[in-house]
């Protein structure tokens, strides 16, 4: 299983608002076809993991210090 990324706000905000859609359409009816949404927040976290993969380097690459 991949490591869990490290979330900025504003993508906690979007993958809580994608929740709470899915949700609704949940309500609505089981057979709803939910899958946009579900590429939406598979979207987010992919790019949540490479800034997050991208920032691990970036500091080994510095000797392990966090830059400014």
């Amino acid at each position: 299983m991949a490591k869990d990324p490290k979330f900025t706000p504003g993508e906690v905000a979007q993958l809580a608002w994608y929740t709470a859609r899915m949700a609704k359409r949940g309500i609505a009816s089981q057979t709803v076809y939910q899958g946009d949404l579900e590429r939406k927040v598979d979207r987010i976290i992919d790019a949540a993991r490479e800034r997050t993969e991208l920032q691990e380097r970036e500091a080994a690459r510095r000797g392990g210090k966090r830059g400014k």
